[in-house]
Parts: C-alpha cells; structure tokens; sequence
C-alpha cells in the first residue's frame, strides 16, 4: 500500500508541484508585497500547482509507450500504478483546481481552465510537433508568474520573471527532448531534435541561452530590480546556463543531458531567488 502511495504522489511531481507553488507566490510578491501573507495567495498557489499537476498526469497516461524505453522506472511503465488510477488522480487534481479557483477572481479562473485545456491538448496532439510543444509548456511555466501577478490585480510586474522562466525552460525542454529520442523515435513522435539533429539543436539551445543571459541584464539597466538581483544573477545564475551549453556541446550522452536538465530546473529556482531578494 506504502509503495503504491509514493508511486501515485510521484505522478505528481512533487518537486515541480513545489517550484509551481512557490512561483505563484513570488509573481503575488513581484506585484503587490502587502498581500503575500494573504488566504487568497495560498489558494492561489495550490490551485496552479494542482493544474500543472494534472497535466503531468495526463502526459505520463499518453507518454506509457514512450515511457516504457526511456524511463521504465516511471509509476505507469513500471506497474506500480495502474491507469485506471492514474485517470482518477488526473480527475481529482482537476476538480481541486478548478473548485478552488472559483473561490479566486474571474480571470485566474479562467486562466485555470484555460490551462487545463491546453495541458491536456499538448499532451495528446502538440507534444508530437517540433518546437510547438516544447514552446506550449514554456508558454504555461511563464503563465505561472502572471497568474500570481492576475490573483493580485497587477500582472504587469510578473512579465520579467515570467519571461525569465519561459525562455529556461523552453532551453530544458529541448535538452529533454534530446535525451528522450530513443523512445519518440520508436513511437513516432517528431520532436526537433529527431526532424532536425543534435547539432541544430545544440545551435537552437545556444540562441535561446544567450538570449536569456541578454534579457536578464534588462531589470538591472531598467532600474526595476535592484542591485542584489544583478549580483546573483552574474555569479550564480548566468554562468550555470553557459556552462550547460559548455558540457552540452562536448558530451550528448544520456547521462548527461538529464544532469544538464536538472541543472537548468535548479537554475530556475535560482533565478527566482534573485529575483525575490532584487525586487
């Protein structure tokens, strides 16, 4: 029963369920600092992380097959969950989310709906297209940030972190998907990196990641952060991106594209950090 409870709350995700939760509460603080203690924040919170939840639920139920090669280990692949019980925790995490939502204004519920439709889209069609279902999950990453900035009535000042967590993870989804080919190959997905090579992809990544190192000087320049923001964001997070693309263009292996993904989910948590302490 133990085995099959951890195996369920993996489905989760619950290290992104945690990052999805904190996010929303930093976009609240970026955007009104007076309601961060506030009930409303907290739902807020829970309600985006149990979308985003859902939607990894309904990616591991149509990714088994895939699964099966490129991480067998996975609750479904493995058994440990069966599918009729993976539909029925994707089923809950969506009621929780939206119940809660209606508690919110209009527009983070509709923001939740909206996400919950196109979480469930990208998993069943978009994920199969080149780029478009890697730019569809950086597109709800960064929607995080504006909807902690929408529950607050001030979006505009979520922009920056939420451009910020979109262009990282549109880098990471491409690594992943470098690190998935053996497994799309055989069920047919056309990822980038399976239409168009390593190399193109490595050039691709190293567009977008020196675009993200430009952008992050912009709050600083603009005066909109301050000075702490700068300082971390120079000696912590920009040189963990260069040396991603460092290790990526010397070693493609399996091994080390999944420790370049998680580096750059680490950096991203980083950068949320110095975006807190800077604002």
């Amino acid at each position: 029963m133990i085995e099959k409870l951890t195996a369920a709350f993996q489905l989760l995700r619950p290290l992104n369920f945690f990052i999805t939760f904190i996010s929303v509460i930093v976009a609240a603080f970026i955007c009104q600092p007076d309601k961060i203690a506030s009930m409303e924040i907290f739902l807020a919170a829970l309600a985006a992380s149990l979308t985003l939840a859902s939607g990894n639920i309904i990616n591991d139920i149509f990714d088994i097959d895939i699964d099966k090669v490129n991480r067998p280990e996975r609750p479904l692949p493995s058994g440990k969950v069966k599918l009729s019980q993976a539909y029925a925790l994707y089923k809950s995490t969506i009621f929780l989310s939206i119940l809660i939502s209606v508690f919110l204004n209009k527009m983070a519920l509709f923001i939740v709906l909206f996400s919950i439709l196109l979480l469930f889209t990208y998993s069943k069609y978009l994920k199969k297209f080149p780029l478009i279902g890697n730019i569809t999950v950086a597109f709800l990453t960064g929607l995080v940030f504006i909807f902690g900035g929408v529950v607050v009535r001030s979006p505009s000042a979520a922009i920056i972190p939420a451009m910020f967590a979109l262009i990282i993870n549109l880098i990471r989804e491409i690594v992943k998907d470098m690190e998935d080919v053996e497994g799309d190959k055989k069920v047919g997905v056309k990822t980038f990196p399976i239409r168009y090579g390593f190399q193109k992809s490595k050039l691709l990544i190293l567009i977008f990641a020196s675009a993200l190192i430009i952008f992050t000087f912009y709050p600083f320049i603009s005066q909109l952060y301050k000075i702490e923001y700068f300082v971390l964001v120079m000696v912590i997070v920009n040189p963990i991106i260069i040396y991603c693309v460092k290790i990526l263009s010397e070693d493609q292996s399996s091994k080390n594209l999944n420790k370049i993904s998680n580096l750059l989910k680490l950096d991203m948590i980083l950068g949320l950090v110095a975006i807190y302490i800077g604002v």
